[in-house]
């Protein structure tokens, strides 16, 4: 899909389909041409509503505000309604928050994010036929844009979009498909594209690191697990981050076996490997002037004659001892080991986990949420904060000893799962907080992506499945640290 900035006024502009928001039921404002026919076709403006006037050649999408969120999902909608329509060519007027061209970037990635399907897998495609969206600084408060600062915020809208449909189409790809192999092969030739450096290690290697946890977890799966290094290093960085990823490619639970209808979707247990490889690539083609690292953790959790036990007890990277009283706790498993050895590669100014870690999560905040936690208070609220802003949802989850006592074990130093039903992502989250060393304990934020990852049903500008979650927020927060 093709952007273009122009001076020109709407009307100059000649184009197959015109997009009019309107904002919060503002029917009066000059940009509404429709009025009469709008009431005729009961459009009330409602915030992602539309209504197709087909004899007129114009869509109308309603925005409660111009707040980003707003604009995004409300473009997100337009593009949603025109599947399948034959129109080729939209143009669209400006509508920014006093001004803030960052308005202008949250329109466009809602126009991308909002275009995005997933049809490998059908016979017959029902593809969107918009090829470009001319965009015209004609403001919707009549306010002047510098179409310089307009043209860059449109640039990093496209940059960031497609690289959260990159993760999309990652964590929509079948188990059958995209297994750890698979998963390293797509980190080697986007870091090849984007020019990052990518080292990938095998099941020798990882033997010889000591990485016996996430070994454990791989072996009764025919598809040997890898751990994925993408390196962004550019001159004179302002600080070092490291990005970790969850990345089971399926998950059947183990020997402790998921019911079969929760084994639907476990596609989607990847997506937090995925989002740092959709990170990584934003952050190469932006060019940030920070120094990332981001590790993966590819594993399949499969059942076998080989498969790791509940009762076994483990030896993590960092030495510690793991009662295994339930395999289904695969994902911390995996991370507590690629955690231990992101820090011994690399000393950060932060660390940043990414995992759809655990179904107590979205039973705590929600499909649409994801959770934050950690030991520093300011980390977790500068997650939090740019969520926000970058249109993602969070909300922190607070660590507490009482919780911390219930994944004590009587026989290894810390068990897999806790006594208790009660407060399952924030015992995940304390689990995952005794494999960060005392070098960054106040340095690291868990992200359990359980809830947003994956969804079946379009939602926002998300589409059915995958929605990217994590990509938006943490590009977001890496501008922020840069400036």
């Amino acid at each position: 899909m093709n952007f273009e900035l122009t001076i020109a006024k709407i009307a100059e502009i000649k184009a197959d389909l015109e997009l009019i928001l309107v904002i919060d039921n503002d029917f009066k404002h000059h940009f509404v041409q429709d009025k009469k026919l709008l009431k005729k076709a009961g459009f009330e403006g409602g915030q992602d509503e539309t209504c197709l006037l087909i004899g007129e050649n114009r869509l109308y999408v309603g925005a409660g505000s111009l707040e980003s969120t707003a604009l995004r999902t409300a473009t997100a909608s337009a593009m949603k309604a025109l599947l399948g329509k034959n129109y080729k060519h939209i143009k669209v007027s400006t509508y920014t928050n006093k001004g803030c061209t960052y308005s202008l970037r949250a329109m466009v990635e809602g126009f991308i994010l909002g275009d995005y399907t997933f049809e490998t897998y059908k016979s017959q495609k029902n593809e969107s036929k918009i090829k470009h969206i001319t965009i015209s600084l004609d403001e919707y408060n009549g306010m002047a844009l510098d179409i310089e600062k307009a043209s860059v915020q449109v640039h990093k809208a496209q940059i960031i979009a497609d690289a959260t449909n990159f993760t999309r189409d990652i964590v929509n790809t079948t188990p059958d498909d995209c297994y750890p192999e698979v998963m390293a092969s797509i980190a080697e030739g986007m870091a090849e594209d984007v020019g990052l450096k990518c080292h990938v290690l095998k099941p020798k290697q990882l033997k010889k690191e000591k990485m016996e946890t996430l070994l454990a977890v791989a072996r009764a799966s025919r598809h040997t697990p890898r751990v994925i290094h993408l390196t962004h290093k550019p001159k004179k960085a302002k600080m070092k981050v490291t990005l970790v990823g969850k990345g089971l490619t399926y998950d059947s639970g183990g020997l402790s076996l998921k019911p079969a209808d929760y084994m639907v979707t476990m596609k989607s247990d990847k997506s937090g490997g995925s989002a740092v490889m959709g990170i990584m690539k934003a952050i190469a083609e932006m060019d940030l002037p920070i120094e990332v690292h981001g590790f993966i953790g590819a594993v399949e959790n499969m059942i076998g004659g080989d498969a790791y036990k509940p009762d076994d007890v483990l030896v993590a990277k960092n030495g510690k001892t793991i009662e295994v009283r339930n395999t289904d706790a695969e994902g911390r498993l995996v991370l507590a080991d690629v955690l231990c050895y992101a820090q011994q590669e690399v000393r950060s100014d932060y660390i940043f986990d990414f995992a759809t870690l655990t179904g107590a999560c979205v039973v705590g905040v929600g499909h649409y949420t994801s959770g934050v936690m950690g030991n520093s208070d300011e980390v977790k609220a500068m997650v939090v904060k740019e969520a926000k802003n970058a249109g993602e949802l969070a909300t922190a989850l607070d660590f507490n000893p009482y919780l911390k006592k219930t994944i004590k074990s009587e026989i290894a130093d810390i068990c897999n799962i806790s006594n208790t039903r009660y407060g399952g992502a924030i015992t995940a989250g304390q689990f995952l907080s005794e494999f960060i060393d005392k070098k960054h304990t106040d340095k690291w934020a868990h992200i359990d992506i359980a809830g947003p990852a994956f969804v079946e049903h379009a939602w926002g500008e998300n589409p059915h499945g995958a929605s990217g979650a994590g990509v938006r927020l943490m590009v977001k927060l890496l501008e922020k640290l840069a400036k």
